[in-house]
């Protein structure tokens, strides 16, 4: 070979590949293009974080589970800010300074059939000792849900919370690997009054 030949520029047709596709295949039409296999998180080391505990009463359509250990329950003071849907727990110190504002409530930790931990409050009887019967009612349906699952439902005209008991054989709850106080600890996060300027005690002072 000559070196005029040697030199020659080699035709376009000899070093052209196989040029990619000018659209790539849409991966939402065959989602298993994209979508991770369910054993990822485990495989990474995933776990899942509990970082939200609603404190609330059972919602009507959902059959619940309440923690049978003592250790998740117990009598607290607590300020319940109906307008804004809000509960605050307050220290026993800020309690004594606020009396006529808390209220004296079991929290209960519970459970639903999707896996949702929340904090159940149920009203005690005050320094008058008066009770009602929608306490009394929502007490026995917490001391129920401790051995079944149980969905709760308010009944204005009988003027108490009706039980209903689930009719299938379900499973009991896997319950979260956690202390009570950290549960509360979530739950009530940025819903501690501990001071007296603490926001909410500025609202009862009428400073806000």
């Amino acid at each position: 070979m000559t070196k005029e030949e040697r030199l020659k520029p080699v035709a376009a047709a000899e070093t052209e590949t196989a040029a990619p596709p000018l659209t790539a295949p849409d991966p939402f039409a065959d989602l298993s293009q994209i979508r991770l296999d369910q054993s990822f998180a485990d495989a990474c080391g995933v776990k899942k974080l509990l970082t939200v505990v609603p404190v609330r009463k059972p919602l009507a359509q959902d059959f619940v589970r309440v923690h049978p250990d003592p250790a998740y329950r117990g009598n607290f003071p607590i300020i319940d800010l109906k307008s804004e849907r809000e509960i605050y727990v307050v220290t026993r110190q800020m309690a004594s300074a606020l009396v006529g504002e808390c209220v004296p409530v079991i929290l209960y930790t519970a459970i639903n059939r999707q896996g949702v931990v929340f904090i159940w409050p149920v009203r005690l009887p005050g320094h008058d000792g008066k009770t009602n019967v929608w306490h009394l009612s929502a007490h026995e349906a917490a001391e129920r849900a401790m051995k079944g699952w149980l969905r709760v439902k308010a009944n204005m005209s009988l003027g108490a919370y009706e039980m209903f008991a689930a009719e299938g054989s379900l499973a009991d709850p896997e319950w979260p690997n956690l202390p009570s106080n950290e549960l509360l600890r979530i739950a009530f996060k940025n819903r501690l009054v501990d001071r007296i300027d603490h926001p909410v005690v500025k609202r009862f002072r009428g400073l806000v």
